[in-house]
């Protein structure tokens, strides 16, 4: 039997006035019947490879069982105890790359939606406010309140331990409320997730930029015995091209950090604006970038370009976001690669020059490398380019602790297993270790942390 498909909002059949307006979520995933049904799919396997695949160790078969059964809170409980975040997971992890693969039944038919059906405990599961475990008066700081400084602190307040989050901006989330866009994730997902993480005891101060506000020196100095950084990797990249220094270029960072966490869609009732462009060009394969071209889609843009230098099948993007993006009308331009932004003589964009591309020799990892054709350059004629990628560490933690270890790209290094930093008492995890990579796997890296910071800090008993 096929999984199910959750119903979608088609943006297509809409007008570009009714896109700019709707911010609202498009994919709006099971009833509680078609979670039910969805969840009878599953064979559970004696030995579920499903698990193996889940970087946090969601015991899957187990909370599907109670799906089954119609038993949302016990579904949700069981998620629970291992993640803190099932209202984003279910909506953004890629369970096809993870849990999904390797799932028995997707061999010959569809895996079962274990996203999905993740989605849906938490959007119909309840459970009670956690009993606040008695603290041991040992304080952890954690700096950054993203994916993976939410669950080292919720599993460290679990231990007993007092935990406090410093977070640069003014709420709390990092990429989930400044970079994933509002019809992917709702804010109001993020903010119940985050009310859960504080009923367990952890503190959060926003408007703490560390390395500024504090350095990692002065956190010690204040009385705390460990501190986990998670600061991410928000220090956006460019081509360095003609023209990347006109009016109307933004980094994916910034122009999805204004519209999402700044609200530039609804000026002028909030005074952050993002100049509206009539043709758009987003350059890039990723999350980021289909998340960049469907946010200025809904900006009232007639039309967006995604700009990529290999083909579909290369792209990093999950495959659903690309169909998604694909229809609501993105164009895209596989095989194409910028040269130059051009200027119209006053500064702003007028449109982008670019290349066409053919795949060459593949690399160990199976990614070819693209070689311009000759003579094959044209222009796009765009008012706005929206550079999607990648983003670098921020080098301000590692530039004010010089007893700190970075890598030649500039992440910190750590060990691969506990977390462990080259100084002493400072773990780090997710995309600040390891640059961009998906929420799942920065949660995965936090909840190996949370276990070597217990151990580490027992040891100085």
């Amino acid at each position: 039997m096929p999984a199910i498909n959750p119903k979608q909002v088609s943006m297509s059949k809409q007008q570009p006035a009714e896109r700019a307006r709707n911010f609202k979520e498009v994919a709006l995933g099971y009833t509680k019947e078609e979670a039910i049904l969805e969840a009878k799919r599953c064979l559970g396997c004696k030995k579920p490879f499903c698990v193996e695949g889940c970087p946090v160790s969601v015991d899957i078969p187990q909370f599907i069982a109670s799906v089954m059964e119609g038993d949302f809170n016990g579904a949700l409980q069981i998620i629970k105890s291992k993640n803190s975040l099932p209202g984003v997971c279910g909506r953004v992890c890629p369970q096809e790359d993870q849990c999904e693969k390797v799932c028995i039944l997707g061999r010959k038919n569809e895996p079962v939606s274990i996203g999905r059906l993740e989605r849906a405990v938490a959007d119909f599961g309840k459970i009670g406010i956690p009993v606040k475990r008695e603290t041991n008066g040992i304080k952890v700081a954690v700096v950054g309140a993203g994916p993976a400084g939410l669950t080292i602190a919720g599993d460290l307040a679990g231990m007993g331990y007092q935990v406090t989050v410093f977070e640069a901006l003014h709420k709390p989330g990092g990429v989930l409320v400044y970079g994933i866009p509002e019809f992917r994730l709702p804010k109001i997902i993020v903010e119940q997730e985050v009310e859960y993480i504080k009923t367990l005891g952890v503190e959060l101060k926003l408007d703490q930029l560390i390395g500024r506000t504090f350095t990692l020196d002065e956190l010690k100095k204040y009385g705390y015995r460990a501190i986990f950084v998670a600061s991410g990797a928000g220090f956006p990249k460019f081509m360095n091209i003609p023209g990347e220094n006109l009016n109307g270029v933004y980094s994916a960072n910034e122009f999805l950090t204004r519209v999402n966490l700044m609200k530039a869609y609804c000026f002028p009732e909030y005074d952050t604006p993002i100049k509206a462009a009539k043709k758009v060009a987003v350059v890039g394969g990723g999350n980021v970038a289909m998340d960049s071209a469907r946010t200025a889609l809904r900006l009232g843009a007639e039309k967006v370009y995604n700009v990529y230098r290999r083909s579909r099948k290369e792209m990093p993007a999950r495959l659903e976001e690309v169909e998604n993006a694909i229809e609501e009308g993105i164009a895209m331009e596989f095989l194409v690669n910028p040269l130059r932004i051009m200027d119209d003589g006053n500064g702003w964009v007028k449109g982008l020059e670019c290349i066409r591309m053919e795949l060459g020799a593949c690399d160990e990892s199976g990614r070819c490398r693209p070689i311009p054709l000759k003579s094959s350059e044209f222009i796009l004629e765009v008012d706005q380019v929206i550079m999607a990628i990648g983003t670098s560490a921020n080098p301000l933690i590692s530039a004010t602790t010089p007893d700190l270890k970075t890598n030649k790209w500039g992440y910190l290094e750590a060990d691969e297993n506990t977390g462990q930093t080259a100084k002493e008492g400072v773990f780090a995890g997710g995309d600040i270790v390891t640059g961009s990579a998906t929420v799942i796997s920065a949660m995965g890296a936090a909840r190996k942390s949370a276990q070597a910071i217990d151990q580490y800090l027992k040891k100085l008993k």
